[in-house]
């Protein structure tokens, strides 16, 4: 953060506040353990605060401390909305356009409350009174943990923010894996054992604990998986009836889009899930190298996010929207193939 930004982060922080902490929907790890960890520092510091999500998120996140003070706008829709009418300062942690909150939108749109944007995707919006937007940082959580040092808050993190802000940065580096990763993530991630990280116990949590059926819909995954050499591309389906058929869960299929890269010569993995109760086919890119899936999102599947690392959406059937993906991988073979 520059000086300015955090001089006048201090002097909202110096007069009372009623604050709310909010995550994108559909919050993942980082999403999840940034929010905890901001809730943690300014809850020990006296302030009224709290975290609302826009609904629910996964199982394998629900251990970290705090969770469960978190208000779910979908199921605790009245505390939520009162919470949110209240509130004077809004902190948005991991996103950076309020259409990213789904149902939450257009409540966000008529806040009279200041907000402060916390994020490291490409393209943020205006509607933040203080933006810390960063693309280079690995995760929301390094970015918390910058913000509350920028504070001079180093000495009041706690093992609970530690192992909050830790989770979130192990979910959106891969187990530091990621090219996102930098010596600086690993100085923060080893700060942050320093303060009660539980690392080891948090990698076990999130990316070691299945069920039976989530392993059995991995299988199913890796089955519909297909292989195309001449782009260097893989890309995998999920029908709903297969999401139906073994059970699933939110956050089942985390990860799932990350083994096609595993793949030798593969640089470009997809994997496309049907949800039938939106309408539409969800979709997550992953690259390595410099191919950026985040242009290829924004450009193609009204998405967007990171250059190895992008989501988005089709409102077509899921036969048809691979369909389209293939045909449009004509046009970027050079590119797949540099």
């Amino acid at each position: 953060m520059n000086s300015e930004d955090v001089k006048a982060i201090e002097a909202l922080l110096s007069k009372p506040q009623k604050i709310v902490i909010i995550p994108h929907k559909n919050p993942d790890g980082d999403a999840i353990g940034s929010s905890l960890g901001l809730w943690h520092f300014f809850n020990n510091k006296g302030y009224n605060v709290k975290v609302v999500v826009p609904n629910d998120y996964p199982k394998f996140l629900k251990w970290m401390p705090g969770t469960e003070s978190i208000l779910n706008f979908e199921k605790e829709n009245t505390q939520s909305l009162a919470c949110l009418s209240a509130a004077s300062l809004c902190f948005t942690l991991d996103f950076n356009d309020l259409s990213r909150v789904g149902q939450m939108t257009s409540v966000l749109e008529g806040l009279s409350a200041d907000f402060v944007m916390i994020d490291h995707h490409r393209a943020p919006s205006d509607y933040a009174k203080i933006t810390y937007s960063d693309v280079t940082m690995s995760s929301t959580c390094e970015m918390v943990y910058n913000f509350i040092v920028a504070l001079g808050g180093l000495n009041e993190i706690t093992e609970d923010i530690a192992n909050c802000l830790y989770a979130g940065i192990v979910t959106d580096t891969g187990s530091f894996k990621f090219a996102s990763t930098t010596s600086a993530t690993h100085l923060t991630a080893a700060s942050l054992i320093e303060k009660g990280a539980e690392n080891a116990l948090i990698q076990n949590r999130i990316f070691d604990t299945n069920s039976p059926e989530r392993l059995q819909l991995l299988g199913c995954a890796l089955k519909n998986m297909v292989i195309l050499k001449e782009y260097q591309t893989a890309y995998t389906t999920l029908s709903q009836d297969e999401l139906d058929t073994y059970h699933y869960k939110k956050g089942d299929t985390e990860g799932f889009v990350n083994y096609g890269l595993t793949i030798e010569n593969i640089k470009f993995a997809v994997i496309f899930i049907e949800n039938k109760e939106e309408g539409i086919i969800k979709i997550s890119f992953r690259s390595e190298g410099d191919f950026s899936v985040n242009e290829f999102a924004r450009a193609h599947f009204h998405g967007g996010g990171h250059t190895n690392a992008a989501g988005g959406k089709s409102d077509s059937d899921l036969p048809t929207a691979t369909s389209r993906f293939t045909e449009l991988l004509k046009s970027y073979k050079a590119d797949l193939n540099s």
